[in-house]
């Protein structure tokens, strides 16, 4: 299971639809290792002058590993994810995460770090099993 969803929350699902807002706290209290890391690279492309933030840094265990992976893996989980911070989120492997503008989507950069050949280049031994 991806998310622990309160009751009431699972109620209003059921009922309708629910705010972005809603979702999101779902997700920080659900998966927070994968909410920090989002949000902080994030915070690190609004903050700074790169074309894009990343996240390099393995998570600590696999517990950790496994909500980044639930996280980016739904097309829910992570499109709102999206909506909130303003960013496009790429992904390349259990843990390199990267923020782009929206307007980067299409680009260069957006697209050489997307790329079937940047997958394979940030392969390596230590990756093989995460």
């Amino acid at each position: 299971m991806s998310l622990d969803v309160p009751t009431a929350l699972l109620e209003r699902a059921e009922a309708g639809e629910v705010s972005d807002a809603e979702f999101i706290d779902c997700v920080r209290t659900s998966l927070p290792y994968a909410y920090e890391v989002v949000s902080r690279v994030a915070e690190e492309l609004r903050s700074g002058t790169a074309e894009f933030a990343d996240n390099e840094i393995p998570p600590p265990d696999e517990t950790a590993r496994g909500q980044l992976l639930r996280a980016l893996a739904s097309d829910a989980i992570r499109g709102g994810l999206e909506r909130h911070f303003g960013v496009k989120l790429a992904f390349q492997n259990c843990h390199r995460v990267a923020a782009f503008p929206l307007s980067a989507v299409g680009g260069e950069t957006y697209t050489r770090f997307t790329s079937t050949r940047a997958q394979l280049l940030n392969q390596s031994p230590e990756l093989r099993n995460c």
